[in-house]
């Protein structure tokens, strides 16, 4: 098959022929349908993360093979089954959950595989979804979406199940308690409207683009900031009536991270999704001092995707901005530029070509 692909210290997307295998057992091949863009893949692109003082985390030191076709938001159409496949048809169209776990540690056996340290994920530790087909080795990882835009749907399985993730790790708090979240891009939007899904009111979105902010109301911001990096932590407690109760912070460097850290009532919670980089200094004294959490999140587990599919499909879950484009090598190419530069107002989706599905 004909996929794109990026190589070890080369950022240059790169159009490669792979070897297309039968699925055994319970696996499963698709064609891919749709394939949605995330920052993730801008990071493995460029091969490694921000470190801060500590200097960079080359993903190949970790084990990342190249040449890696990326991609992990993915809806495809069941091209072929293993014989031991019960509960699919070729023509079938589901939603791909594409962390997946070695299955056997601890982690993978309570639902947890995005814990998991010997990880499979597609487009991250094996070949994704900017290709014709994938290969996914079981067909639990495969959900109906019936009745949904399948273009949009792709965008759960990592924008909308990250963003639900994180909402679950500061809720419940009463709706009226302020909640900020820092960046409205594809993923904040996507975390300011999962919150105000789940009842809460109180949602505060800070960014530096004023366009995002516009859509961060529609979403269900109750208040948005637009920051300019001086005195943002008084700016975003005096917008939100004082320190606040959560913070999700989906940018995640140095700078949003000391904001995130400041405006945190007693007691306060601060969860970072974002992987931009950089390192967080903080008080120590403060942490038991004011009760504080901070907690990591990445993307979400299985049952949580399923269940974000189902609020999806009760019409209950505002959807941000979907940008369409080629599954073709110029059009991963763009987008993924489109990204790397910053201010894309929504999530980038690519199709495959009408001949392709």
């Amino acid at each position: 098959m004909h996929a794109f692909a990026v190589m070890e210290d080369d950022t240059v997307l790169r159009q490669i022929d792979v070897p297309v295998q039968e699925p055994e057992g319970r696996g499963v091949r698709l064609r891919v349908l749709h394939s949605g863009v995330c920052h993730t893949d801008t990071h493995l692109q460029q091969g490694h993360y921000d470190l801060g003082r500590r200097g960079q985390l080359r993903l190949a030191d970790r084990g990342i093979p190249y040449p890696l076709v990326l991609g992990h938001e993915i809806v495809a159409c069941v091209e072929s089954v293993g014989h031991e496949v019960r509960d699919l048809e070729v023509g079938d169209v589901r939603l791909v959950y594409p962390w997946i776990g070695c299955g056997q540690c601890h982690r993978c056996a309570a639902g947890q595989e995005n814990y998991c340290t010997s990880g499979r994920s597609l487009g991250v530790n094996r070949h994704g979804g900017y290709a014709e087909f994938v290969s996914v080795p079981d067909e639990k990882y495969l959900i109906d979406i019936g009745g949904l835009d399948p273009s949009w749907a792709a965008t759960l399985a990592c924008s909308g199940l990250t963003a639900f993730s994180a909402a679950n790790k500061v809720l419940p708090l009463p709706p009226d308690a302020p909640v900020a979240v820092i960046g409205a891009g594809g993923v904040g939007l996507t975390v300011v409207g999962i919150l105000a899904a789940l009842g809460h009111r109180n949602i505060c979105a800070v960014d530096t683009n004023p366009a995002n902010l516009a859509i961060a109301t529609e979403t269900g911001a109750r208040t948005t900031l637009c920051s300019d990096g001086e005195n943002s932590a008084a700016d975003l407690m005096s917008m939100c009536g004082g320190p606040v109760d959560a913070v999700i912070d989906v940018v995640n460097n140095t700078q949003t991270a000391e904001i995130a850290f400041d405006v945190l009532a007693k007691g306060g919670r601060l969860v970072q999704i974002g992987l931009f980089g950089g390192e967080m200094v903080v008080p120590t004294v403060l942490m038991p001092l004011k009760l504080l959490t901070v907690q990591g999140s990445y993307v979400g587990t299985l049952d949580e995707l399923k269940k974000l599919v189902q609020i999806a499909k009760e019409n209950t879950l505002p959807r941000p901005p979907i940008l369409p484009g080629n599954l073709t090598l110029e059009g991963v190419s763009g987008a993924l530029a489109s990204l790397a530069a910053g201010g894309v107002p929504g999530r980038i989706v690519l199709s495959s070509p009408p001949g392709n599905q």
